[in-house]
């Protein structure tokens, strides 16, 4: 039993692997059950014995582009209790999610994700919620340390930090990924950074 559900957990996450990829390489309104079949290399039946559809399918990318935030948040949170360190090593690490997840630009900007689809849509927002509130704690956190100028609305820190990731993201997937995120992401934090700073 317990070797049945690991290979369903591992089966599972094949498909939503899968699902990213064919997400990144040609969006999410064109992912087919017959695709993703073929790139995990089974009958398109097999795979309804894991997912109720494809709507659940796209539903469980989500949740694992959410997830991967959620660890990195987590993470930068342990590794220092510097507010803006915190800060900058997210920044890093979300863009290194975006060249590797390429498929994560796609979820979270597409039309397809929300046209249509009010679940997609509140999922979406959800998880985009969820990350603005952990980072509106990060810069709390900051300013009652001293770190982060106090006089600076926490919610409004957050969003224009968060703000800077679709930024670079768009300019990195309209360019082929010519664009150099990282570049991009390390000055202009540089920037924001010498806003908020406590003097």
């Amino acid at each position: 039993m317990a070797l049945e559900k690991l290979d369903t957990g591992i089966r599972r996450e094949q498909i939503v692997e899968a699902a990213l990829g064919l997400i990144a390489a040609h969006g999410v309104g064109r992912i087919s059950v017959a695709a993703l079949a073929r790139r995990v290399g089974i009958v398109p039946s097999a795979l309804y014995r894991h997912f109720k559809n494809k709507e659940e399918i796209l539903q469980a990318a989500v949740q694992l582009v959410r997830r991967r935030v959620g660890e990195n948040l987590k993470e930068v949170c342990e590794a220092t209790p510097n507010a803006l360190e915190r800060l900058d090593q997210l920044l890093r690490r979300v863009m290194k999610m975006v060249r590797e997840l390429q498929a994560m630009p796609r979820i979270v900007f597409s039309e397809g994700m929300s046209s249509g689809h009010p679940e997609r849509k509140a999922q979406a927002y959800a998880m985009l919620k969820e990350i603005l509130g952990e980072i509106e704690n990060i810069m709390r956190q900051g300013q009652a340390r001293g770190e982060i100028r106090s006089d600076l609305d926490a919610r409004a820190l957050a969003v224009m930090f968060w703000g800077m990731v679709p930024a670079a993201v768009i300019l990195w997937h309209m360019s082929d990924g010519r664009f150099d995120v990282t570049r991009q992401a390390e000055r202009t934090w540089e920037l924001y950074k010498e806003g908020i700073r406590a003097r």
